[in-house]
């Protein structure tokens, strides 16, 4: 009778499986769907599972040390891994290829984290320093070790946990730190933002949970574990309340009195991570090369109340004390309208590339990678319908998921599942989509006669063919003249002159010329030097402002590709301190970089009026505006 007692609460256990050929040293869980898996091991591997099913999808190589931290995008379209060595590597899933490889740390990755929305990196690494790649023009760090990252719900912010006893909270948008969250004394190995509200999480090895106010900066609450410290922590998807995965057990704990509403006994030993997905809260441990995981009915956990009997740290009287949640005592993050973009892949020029071409994605169960990483197939990576419980097969009566798998009706309300498919956003009525069914400005109804009453009206074929013709020889002598000035550039563009050759496109002063150009230029970012920056950039200026969709998101891609190379360049050549005697090569280059430096702030003002707007566009001008932060 004690063990079924004990049954319709414990965690359910749900496979073993030995994940790597020698030790696993990271994993992680996706948390849209809690279905994907992925384990980074001592064999310099990554290999790619779905929870509950024996056998590896993907396994993804190009690593030579041991793989130290992973982590899976929003979507779970990528994945992130970061090695001893200090290397990161970033997979396409669906595409089942590597996308980047990013080099820059001096010792052990850390941890990793996606950006919400845009195509962004955060890595922490073992040499006190945190870079968000690509190419933010600005390095955070710790004094020690950076134990975790996690950006903001609303992708402004970057939270930090470290070594040296600190939490620290980083303006991304204005390249500097906000605020630096101390009172823990012992290192801090894990930080978690409240879905919804403006409050922080924290987890140290001193056995304390600390809860901070993000608008105060100031602790709101602290939670003292009783045996061990919590080794991951979770918000519910709303809010109500935090789960924290220790050693022995999961404890759900609120804040605002500090509370354990409810203790869980678990014998997952190192769980590494949760997720939470149809109303089942999924945690995965590993011991060696094993990794286990485990489920928790959530339906019989209590996630709100006055918490257990003895543990509420609070000198008020129970009938005095707050809510548990808080809701209304918060600012409520701001999410903008904007689907996640994958980091774009680089021309072969660099060692790096070279490393790329070795990585591969070996589909070792072809079955499972078309049901999980394949949108098109009715099975997707989002959760069944709650009726639908992924986990039932073969489990008894006694089991404490017995009744969801008979699809009896779940007493608590779930809120709604973010789809893994962007919405389709309406890009602004004054852009000329890049996709048309017709020529630009051009109506076929322009070219017919017009009458009073067009179906009682019957057009005789040579006045058909006469209007249809007016027009036509401007339009030739505008094609000829456009083809001519291609030919042009053509010609010197095969001396191998590449700045003369923009210069004949800049000089013919016809933007579509000039985006002939670039969207050719684009593809090899070798080719791009600073002394083509100083011609191309106020073009680009003119491109952003275009009515054309075709014109502006060649124009962002320049851009992109200009920051990314070339701001750290200008920024540090501005701030050195000047050269002794004449160097006339660094005056000509100090020249280059300042005139960029100008351009470039004429062009953060456009960026910055146009990061508002919503879809593609907006998404583009916002990361670009994350870029170009330094200038400000």
């Amino acid at each position: 009778m004690a063990t079924a007692a004990v049954a319709t609460k414990t965690a359910w256990k749900l496979q073993e499986i030995t994940a790597h050929s020698s030790s696993v040293s990271s994993l992680v869980l996706g948390k849209s769907s809690g279905r994907l898996l992925a384990t980074g091991g001592e064999d310099c591997r990554v290999n790619i599972w779905s929870v509950n099913k024996p056998n590896c999808i993907m396994s993804l190589t190009g690593h030579t040390t041991p793989v130290e931290s992973v982590k899976i995008n929003t979507n779970e379209e990528l994945i992130v891994a970061g090695s001893q060595s200090g290397s990161i590597r970033i997979w396409d899933l669906e595409a089942a290829k590597i996308l980047r490889t990013l080099m820059g740390h001096k010792a052990n990755i850390c941890s990793l984290d996606f950006h919400p929305f845009g195509g962004f990196v955060a890595s922490g690494s073992m040499d006190t320093n945190i870079k968000v790649r690509p190419s933010l023009p600005f390095i955070y760090g710790h004094e020690s070790a950076v134990r975790c990252l996690r950006f903001s719900p609303d992708g402004k912010w970057l939270a930090s946990s470290s070594d040296d006893h600190t939490v620290k909270l980083w303006d991304l948008a204005a390249g500097k730190i906000m605020f630096e969250f101390a009172g823990h004394t012992g290192p801090v190995n894990m930080v978690e933002f409240h879905p919804n509200e403006y409050l922080l999480a924290s987890g140290s090895s001193d056995r304390m949970i600390r809860f901070w106010d993000l608008e105060k900066f100031q602790v709101v609450s602290c939670i003292e574990e009783e045996a061990t410290p919590a080794r991951c922590v979770l918000f519910n998807p709303d809010g109500c309340c935090l789960f924290a995965g220790c050693q022995d057990a999961l404890r759900v704990y609120g804040w605002e009195p500090e509370r354990c509403f409810d203790v869980v006994p678990v014998s997952w030993s190192k769980v590494a991570d949760l997720s939470i997905c149809n109303n089942q809260l999924i945690g995965v441990s590993f011991s060696q090369s094993v990794v286990s995981s485990f489920v928790v009915d959530l339906n019989r956990v209590t996630r709100s109340g006055s918490g257990l009997q003895g543990l509420i740290r609070d000198d008020r009287p129970p009938a005095q004390q707050l809510p548990p949640t808080g809701s209304s005592l918060r600012r409520i993050y701001e999410r903008p309208s904007t689907a996640c973009s994958k980091p774009q892949r680089r021309s072969p020029s660099s060692e790096d590339d070279r490393e790329e071409k070795e990585s591969t994605a070996e589909i070792q169960n072809p079955e499972d990678y078309q049901e999980i990483f394949q949108p098109k197939n009715s099975i997707t990576r989002t959760p069944p319908h709650k009726s639908e419980n992924p986990y039932a097969p073969g489990m008894g009566v006694d089991s404490p998921f017995a009744g969801i798998a008979r699809g009896e009706p779940e007493p608590v309300q779930r809120p709604p599942l973010a789809s893994s498919t962007p919405l389709a956003r309406t890009e602004p009525s004054a852009v000329i989509p890049a996709a048309r069914n017709e020529p630009i400005g051009l109506k076929a109804s322009d070219f017919l006669p017009a009458v009073k009453n067009q179906s009682l009206a019957e057009i005789v074929d040579e006045e058909a063919v006469s209007q249809i013709r007016k027009g036509h020889d401007t339009m030739c002598v505008v094609l000829t003249s456009r083809h001519k000035n291609l030919d042009t550039v053509r010609a010197v563009w095969n001396t191998g002159d590449i700045k003369t050759s923009v210069d004949s496109a800049v000089a013919i002063n016809d933007l579509s010329v000039v985006v002939d150009l670039l969207n050719i230029v684009n593809q090899k970012a070798s080719l791009w030097k600073l002394d083509l920056c100083t011609v191309i950039l106020p073009q680009i200026e003119k491109l952003l402002q275009s009515k054309y969709e075709s014109y502006v998101q060649t124009g962002c891609t320049s851009l992109k590709l200009i920051l990314q190379r070339f701001l750290p360049l200008i920024t540090d050549i501005l701030a050195a301190p000047p050269s002794v005697g004449v160097d006339i090569s660094r005056e000509e280059r100090l020249h280059k970089c300042r005139l960029c430096y100008k351009q470039l702030k004429n062009i953060s003002n456009v960026i910055k009026n146009k990061s508002g707007l919503s879809g593609r566009h907006g998404s583009a001008f916002r990361e670009l505006h994350l870029l170009m932060a330094v200038l400000e």
